[in-house]
Formats: structure tokens, C-alpha cells, sequence
């Protein structure tokens, strides 16, 4: 008899894993911070400091909340015992900053590439350029161990990431040679989290935050059902981590509602031309969606309520003709 079962889709205890990418003055941490205070509600959550306690400049926001240091060497093993070690000890939320060094950090995948390299071809620079690819091979595994294990985790995982401005040389129409921000999937306007190069794609969720507007979130990679809960105008606050955790608990979402603005949103707007109020009303229209952007619950009965007083005031037309 197999064990493999089947039963109704339910959403429930849904584990995110959520990333926070930017340079320095982005407001990385903090925005950390903030999304899981949120996500963690009145409990304390863990925070995992690989960058010499930096973190602590913030131990006056967002209590509760307990610090622990993560030294080099940074390999995947390392950042696998330490979020393994405080997800057992039963905090709900971890946050990592940054997770950028199992990467680019010392002895991070980087490092651990080098070294197959000088264990496999010494100083022969022409058998090391031959074997760069083969050396990949142990830290890749490294790495994709540690994913799996991170997918397998009770708590929500916050990642903080750095990011590096990068270009690339291309032609413009004339065949004139231009230097432009890179093209990613993983970043946008050319900046590129510093991170193994698929980690993105294992993302529940992956914003931007860069100094010229700190903690405003830019979407890499936001999926269309927590689009209500990231307000973009802006800066990531608690009630973002709030919206999270009680999707990933499964309570029910708006976006049925939410589906339903566009239509409502038409409907008014053609009995506005009917009493020649539709610039009137599409600003007013507008300016409620503006307002009611982390709630859009709230502008669809907004709609409904604008859609019945107009309905009222086109029969009391109606019946005075």
C-alpha cells in the first residue's frame, strides 16, 4: 500500500523566504527589522549578524528581538548550523544580514571555488583555467544543501543581501558602442544582489531598497498575491510583516475583491458621463486608490459605496425628466 496520499489544497503554515537586497545606505536592515517585527507579532524574533554586530546600532527598535554573531569562515555549512541551530530553538522569524558572505565573504563559495582550484591544479595557471568549471563542483553542492534546508524550515527566513551597481557594453541603433545598466532577473537598473546566482529564484519574495529613497521597496520578484501587502509609495514598515504572516497562516485574502475594482471602477466611471462628472469622479477615483493601497478592500466597498449613490442620483434625474 503506498504512503502517498492526496488531499484538498489549504493554506496554512506557509514558511516564507524573503529577501531584502541594496546597497549600503538602502536601508536593509532596518527594513529587515521592520518586516520582522511584523511577521513575528508580540514574540521575539532571531537575528543572525555576519557583519560584526552592526546590527546592534538598531537594539532600541522593533523589541523583541534576540542578536547572535556568525564569524568566518562564511561557508554554506556554517550559515546551515546557525539558522538550523535558532529555527530548533523555536523562534518563528530568523533574519540573516547579510547573506551576501556565503557568497563573496571569507571562505564563501568563492573562497571554496579558489581552493579546489589550488587542490586540483596548483600553480599550473593553464590546467587551473581548464579545471575553473570542474571546481565549482563541491561548493555548488554545499550550497545547494543549504537551500534545501532552508526550504524545509518552520520559521520565516529574511535574507539581507548587498548589491553592487553593474553594466554592460551594447550598441545603440547607429552601432554606436554604449555602456548601460546590466539586465537581470535578479535585479533591476543594473543593480545586482551579490549572491549565488539562482538564490533569487528560491525566493518567496525579493525587494530592492537603495539610498536615494531608504527602505522603499522596489519589486524583483513580487507575486501577485502579496502585491496588496507591499505598498511601494512607501517604506517597508511592520504592517507589511503583519499582511505576511497572516497570509502564510491562511487566512483568507482579498483578492477577489480585489479583482473586482477594475469592473466597479468602469461601471462608475460610465454613470459619471452620464451626469458629466467623469474627470471629477476619476480623480476621486484615484486619489482613494492612492489612499487605500495596503487595504484594497477598503477601495472596493469605497466603489460599491460611490456606485450606489450614483445609481441613486441617475433615477432621481431620471425621474424629474
Amino acid at each position: 500500500m503506498s504512503a502517498f496520499s492526496l488531499r484538498p489544497a489549504e493554506r496554512r503554515n506557509v514558511s516564507l523566504l524573503l529577501g531584502i537586497a541594496g546597497p549600503s545606505g538602502g536601508g536593509k536592515t532596518l527594513s529587515a527589522l521592520k518586516l520582522a517585527r511584523g511577521l513575528a507579532g508580540d514574540q521575539p524574533f532571531a537575528f543572525i549578524d555576519t557583519e560584526s554586530g552592526r546590527a546592534l546600532m538598531y537594539a532600541d527598535d522593533c523589541k523583541p528581538w534576540d542578536h547572535g554573531e556568525l564569524v568566518a569562515p562564511y561557508t554554506p555549512e556554517r550559515y546551515d548550523e546557525a539558522i538550523q541551530t535558532v529555527d530548533k530553538a523555536g523562534y518563528g522569524v530568523i533574519v540573516v544580514d547579510s547573506f551576501s558572505h556565503e557568497h563573496a565573504g571569507d571562505g564563501g563559495l568563492l573562497d571554496m571555488q579558489n581552493a579546489e582550484l589550488d587542490r586540483m591544479a596548483g600553480n599550473d595557471w593553464k590546467k587551473r583555467e581548464a579545471s575553473a568549471f570542474a571546481a565549482w563542483v563541491r561548493p555548488k553542492q554545499s550550497h545547494k544543501r543549504l537551500m534545501y534546508h532552508l526550504l524545509q524550515l518552520h520559521a520565516h527566513l529574511i535574507i539581507c543581501l548587498r548589491a553592487e551597481p553593474k553594466v554592460e557594453i551594447t550598441k545603440d541603433d547607429r552601432g554606436k558602442i554604449k555602456v548601460v545598466p546590466k539586465q537581470s532577473l535578479v535585479g533591476i537598473d543594473g543593480w545586482i544582489p551579490v549572491a549565488e546566482k539562482n538564490l533569487a529564484f528560491e525566493l518567496s519574495m525579493s525587494l530592492l531598497v537603495l539610498p536615494d529613497r531608504p527602505g522603499y521597496p522596489r519589486p524583483v520578484k513580487l507575486p501577485e498575491m502579496f502585491k496588496p501587502f507591499v505598498p511601494l509609495d512607501k517604506p517597508i514598515s511592520e504592517d507589511t510583516g503583519a499582511a505576511l504572516a497572516k497570509w502564510a497562516a491562511g487566512e483568507p485574502t482579498t483578492s477577489r475583491k480585489r479583482s473586482n475594482a477594475p469592473k466597479l471602477t468602469s461601471e462608475l466611471l460610465e454613470l459619471a458621463d452620464k451626469m458629466g462628472r467623469r474627470a471629477e469622479v476619476a480623480e476621486a477615483v484615484n486619489r482613494n486608490r492612492q489612499s487605500t493601497s495596503a487595504e484594497p478592500a477598503r477601495h472596493v466597498a469605497w466603489l460599491e459605496h460611490q456606485l450606489e449613490r450614483a445609481r441613486k442620483a441617475i433615477e432621481a434625474l431620471e425621474a424629474v425628466a
